[in-house]
């Protein structure tokens, strides 16, 4: 997908986005008894981020609004995390998982952002 000023912001594709590039990611790397727990948690977290922001946009309240929002921000902060557990597996893909770590420390901004904002 190329990225266009607007669907930069547009958060449904950009998390949609997200997960899939992990996806693909994970794909590339040979699974063995270390690497396999990893791709697993970082796909589960990674696609979380986006299933839970389309189910904040269907909220029917603003308290469950806030609450998936906060879950997207947990989400895309524990993706982080394994993000970093996977380039110490494998190193080789350390290059791509610093990519998809920008991309998702951006999408924990975003999501802190939102929380902040609601609070106000």
């Amino acid at each position: 997908m190329i990225e266009t000023k607007e669907n930069k912001y547009d958060l449904e594709s950009r998390t949609s986005k997200f997960g899939s590039e992990v996806i693909l990611f994970c794909r590339k790397i040979p699974q063995d008894t270390i690497t396999k727990p990893l791709i697993s948690q970082i796909i589960r977290s990674a696609t979380s981020i986006g299933a839970n922001y389309m189910e904040a946009n269907a909220a029917s309240s603003k308290k469950d609004f806030k609450n998936k929002i906060h879950i997207c921000k947990k989400e895309s902060q524990e993706s982080k995390y394994w993000l970093h557990m996977v380039s110490v597996a494998h190193p080789e893909a350390t290059d791509d998982a610093r990519r998809l770590w920008k991309e998702v420390q951006e999408l924990t901004l975003i999501f802190g952002k939102i929380i902040s904002t609601l609070k106000n």
